[in-house]
């Protein structure tokens, strides 16, 4: 049985009815460019309006998050990836919650009891200390480490926010040792959001109309520590791309992880209908392939998205089930390669002026992509 259908089922079991829908686009009026997060969708539910499947939910989400983007290509983080998710709308509490959590954890996926640590919100000025989810720990036989800014969570400066508590999976070598803030070899896995307020403009808290959990567990993540790889890249959900691109394109190991990471979640962009383009959505699907391509073409101006086999193409938009053609997709990608080369090639031209061979100042910026559409980062790599 799947990772996926063991987490889904165990929460059937439980009463809770699954979601529809995954898209990374978010609902209309959402300001947001992507749905970040497993509760992204849910929001208008767990600020109080009734959900017509119940007020207990199990699903799986793909997110998107840019703020990542720095930490991908070490061996956890990735644009694109897949949330599992449990929630309640009002029902049951933060003992509750972390009591499944821990049973799935240890009883579904066979993680060895010794091999946890959790995380639990500390207090501050305006919260107190979770003491329920201190005193559930406690009575599991789980060690506990109290933290404030870490476990946090809220979806942004305003709105649904909450203490948590986090679970930590001890994946070096030997017994385990030091705490998930002290030692990288603890490695988040699973993360349960007590929903309890909602952030205004002025920083102060008020209470929800309802309380409710938030659930969110990486799928990549999960596999990682499940399969006893090393990396999320090196696991059956990156077959076939860990096969295929090592042989394509010779690359270090952090460059070879971006490459995979920012292609993969091109083709998932582009199969939920973006386009790239100058603003928007399209702007941060077009920042992803060019990346790619300046990593590329460091090492061979050569080198090309149209070197990649549609293999990799169908593993992807088949395992995210959207419904986009993979020749389609293909060609968005190799279109915007033979943009970014035109763009390039302009930019050369451009900056060989002998006004550019100086230091640039904020109007020659402002200037080179007014006139010429050369962005600074773009200018910067040229120079």
């Amino acid at each position: 049985m799947t990772i996926s259908r063991t987490f889904i089922d165990f929460f059937l079991d439980r009463g809770h009815i699954p979601t529809t829908g995954s898209t990374l686009i978010p609902r209309l009026g959402d300001p947001v460019l992507f749905t970040t997060s497993g509760m992204h969708p849910l929001t208008p539910y767990l600020e109080g309006e009734p959900h017509p499947l119940g007020r207990r939910l199990v699903g799986i989400q793909r997110c998107l998050r840019t703020t990542d983007l720095d930490e991908v290509g070490d061996p956890t983080h990735l644009t694109v990836f897949e949330m599992l998710g449990s929630w309640s709308l009002g029902d049951y509490g933060s003992s509750q919650t972390l009591r499944w959590g821990y049973e799935l954890l240890t009883g579904g996926f066979g993680i060895d009891h010794g091999k946890l640590y959790v995380t639990v919100f500390g207090g501050d000025e305006q919260v107190p200390l979770d003491e329920e989810s201190v005193t559930t720990w406690q009575e599991l036989g789980v060690p506990i480490e109290r933290t404030t800014e870490d476990n946090w969570w809220s979806n942004g400066p305003t709105g649904p926010c909450g203490p948590d508590s986090e679970m930590f999976v001890w994946t070096g070598d030997g017994e385990p040792e030091g705490t998930p803030s002290t030692d990288k070899r603890w490695v988040e896995v699973w993360n349960h959001v007590m929903m309890r307020y909602r952030r205004l403009d002025d920083g102060s808290l008020e209470p929800l109309q309802q309380q409710n959990i938030d659930t969110g567990l990486g799928l990549e993540r999960l596999t990682m520590l499940l399969e006893g790889k090393d990396s999320v890249y090196e696991t059956s959900l990156f077959e076939p791309w860990l096969r295929i691109v090592p042989k394509l394109w010779q690359l270090d190991e952090e460059s070879q992880r971006i490459v995979i990471d920012h292609l993969r979640s091109s083709i998932v962009i582009v199969g939920d209908g973006v386009h790239p383009s100058n603003t928007g959505r399209g702007y941060v699907l077009r920042r992803l392939i060019r990346r790619v391509l300046t990593i590329l073409w460091r090492g061979d101006e050569s080198r090309s998205l149209s070197d990649l086999p549609l293999e990799l193409f169908e593993h992807t938009l088949n395992h995210f089930h959207q419904g986009e053609t993979v020749t389609l997709v293909r060609r968005i990608l190799i279109d915007e390669e033979i943009r970014f080369s035109d763009l390039l090639d302009r930019g050369r031209k451009v900056l060989s002026h002998e006004r550019f061979h100086k230091s640039l100042d904020d109007t020659d910026y402002e200037y080179l992509h007014e006139t010429h559409g050369l962005p600074r980062e773009l200018v910067d790599s040229l120079r």
